[in-house]
């Protein structure tokens, strides 16, 4: 068990120290660059791409994973090919987002407030991020018996490889990106989310799924200083979308999808907020001359941070503070759920 634990724990400490590095670098070159976005919720632009780092992070403690099983240190307790087909989802998704993230740093604060789009349209994005799909796709990533929350467990068949992971993997990526706009949002879901992965893992003596949301957390945790309020870097859509491709292999290859299904519920909820206008709508707010933010569309919930908004006056972060305490509460749900053998 000692042994174990040291094959999770020093990929995790590498890839901490690497994202470390690698923001760092990531933030002065994208300056040097001219790759900015204009900052919505205060006056100012900073550099974009904090997901390339995140990425590098994240492959570079599943190198070191592979390293040390490929030089005979120990004897590897999960497939290689498992793991670098998360890794290279991980990757093609990153680029993609961060390709998206190009096509849109000259837009103004205007521009995005009206939702004018530069980028990558509405219907390409959902294409883009298909491609994430196409390793797990390739290797018939995890087990088509699922335990789906209050059904029991349900098999798929050839179903679950060939059409709910690549839908899985659309969803799951783009939902994460619809709650983004406020420093720290993202990045402080990601560490609860991968934290909570972790602990589940590590709970029900998981191998696969502790290795991965290990590294996964150590690479949001080290990111996450650099992202929360006031951000030096903006992690952009190659964070979320490369993000979400990441907790959705943990949950298939760990087999984890019920539990991650539980604490993912608030981006199924942003979601369908979104989807009540078309998602032509945006979780942003109105900053007002004493720094709090006003709902955009006054009363109307269109998204979790509308609802936030609407409690009584917030600044910045007090909206991502909130937002944290809500994931919270689901990921709290998910262990009671685990607890009263629901799960």
């Amino acid at each position: 068990m000692y042994h174990s634990y040291l094959t999770i724990l020093i990929p995790s400490i590498v890839a901490f120290i690497i994202t470390v590095v690698s923001t760092l670098f990531v933030i002065g070159y994208m300056k040097e660059a001219g790759i900015v976005l204009e900052d919505m919720n205060k006056k100012g632009s900073l550099p974009t791409g904090g997901g390339i780092a995140v990425a590098f992070g994240f492959a570079m403690g599943l190198f070191t994973y592979a390293f040390g099983s490929s030089f005979n240190f120990y004897t590897p307790a999960v497939s290689l090919v498992d793991i670098f087909a998360v890794l290279t989802s991980v990757l093609i998704i990153t680029m993609s987002g961060f390709l998206d993230e190009l096509f849109v740093k000259n837009r103004s604060r205007v521009e995005q407030k009206k939702h004018k789009k530069v980028g990558l349209k509405q219907w390409q994005r959902p294409l883009f991020t298909l491609l994430g799909a196409i390793p797990l796709i390739a290797i018939n990533a995890g087990v088509s018996v699922i335990d789906v929350p209050f059904f029991g467990l349900v098999s798929f068949g050839l179903i679950y490889p060939l059409l709910i992971i690549p839908l899985a993997v659309i969803f799951v990526s783009n939902a994460f990106n619809l709650l983004g706009g406020f420093d720290g949002m993202a990045s402080g879901s990601a560490v609860i989310l991968s934290g909570a992965m972790l602990l589940y893992s590590l709970m029900t003596v998981n191998y696969i799924g502790a290795l991965l949301s290990g590294i996964l957390f150590a690479t949001v945790l080290g990111f996450f200083p650099f992202h929360i309020y006031p951000a030096k870097i903006i992690p952009g859509d190659s964070f979320t979308f490369g993000f979400g491709v990441a907790l959705l292999g943990i949950m298939i290859l760990g087999n984890m999808e019920a539990f991650g299904i539980i604490i993912f519920l608030p981006w199924f909820v942003e979601f369908f907020l979104h989807l009540r206008k078309k998602f032509k709508t945006s979780d942003l707010g109105i900053r007002r001359a004493d720094g709090t933010l006003e709902a955009p569309y006054g009363k109307k919930i269109y998204s979790w941070t509308h609802l936030i908004m609407n409690i009584r006056k917030q600044k910045e972060w007090e909206v991502s503070e909130w937002m944290w305490g809500i994931e919270i509460l689901f990921v709290l749900l998910a262990f009671g759920l685990k607890f009263a053998s629901l799960l």
